[in-house]
């Protein structure tokens, strides 16, 4: 079976790339038959996916409309998975802002890395698109947050960052900041004052337990 599953997840990170929407549903369907574990079809299938398609998107060799075809095939797939996923869920790991920056729209990589904070115990309030400051700094107030995570796909969008860091910073509020996306490197978080950074959902999780244990240090 195993021979079977990593055939599958292959072919499934190829549909994903070529965003194939309807192989995608039957391949996670199919690997659902057969036993495997939801966060596996993620980890393994879907995610190696879609990381090819935001590097292909960062060095240009594809472009806005064929990641969105990606995106959609890759949210067909999720809609399955996400029930399945939170099920898993415990609370208590601390509460996370996340939020697709001002002036970008895209939110595939943002609600994937939502889901997989959920599925480690995170609560995660997504304020979704096209986030203002005010509306991170407002939510993460009300909400009594440790963290904010950013994303952004457009490279003319990845300046809006450095505000929310910024205003962060000046009005000496205690959050912990973490960004990701497509165009986003490890380089351009620390430029910008960021706490951590992430460079696929996975990734997230792990800077997000890292940024929570800094937190309550800091407290």
């Amino acid at each position: 079976m195993e021979n079977t599953e990593k055939e599958l997840f292959s072919q499934l990170a190829q549909a994903v790339i070529e965003g194939k929407q309807e192989i995608t549903v039957a391949l996670t369907n199919e690997l659902l038959t057969l036993g495997t574990e939801p966060k596996r079809i993620l980890d393994e299938g879907l995610m190696p996916g879609m990381e090819v398609v935001g590097i292909r998107f960062r060095d240009n060799i594809i472009f806005v409309p064929q990641v969105l075809i990606s995106a959609r095939a890759m949210k067909s797939s999720l809609a399955i998975l996400e029930p399945l996923l939170s099920k898993s869920d415990i609370s208590g790991a601390g509460t996370i802002i996340i939020g697709t920056v001002k002036g970008d729209i895209h939110d595939i990589g943002k609600n994937i890395v939502a889901m997989m904070l959920r599925s480690s115990g995170f609560k995660v309030v997504d304020i979704g698109i096209d986030a203002k400051v005010e509306k991170f700094l407002l939510t993460a107030e009300q909400e009594g947050a440790q963290i904010l995570g950013m994303s952004a796909l457009l490279t003319t969008t990845m300046g809006y960052m450095k505000t929310v860091v910024t205003r962060v910073r000046d009005d000496k509020l205690p959050y912990k900041i973490m960004v990701g996306g497509a165009p986003i490197s490890r380089q351009f978080a620390e430029q910008i004052g960021a706490d951590g950074y992430a460079r696929n959902a996975t990734e997230a999780v792990a800077m997000a337990k890292k940024l929570m244990e800094e937190f309550k240090t800091a407290s």
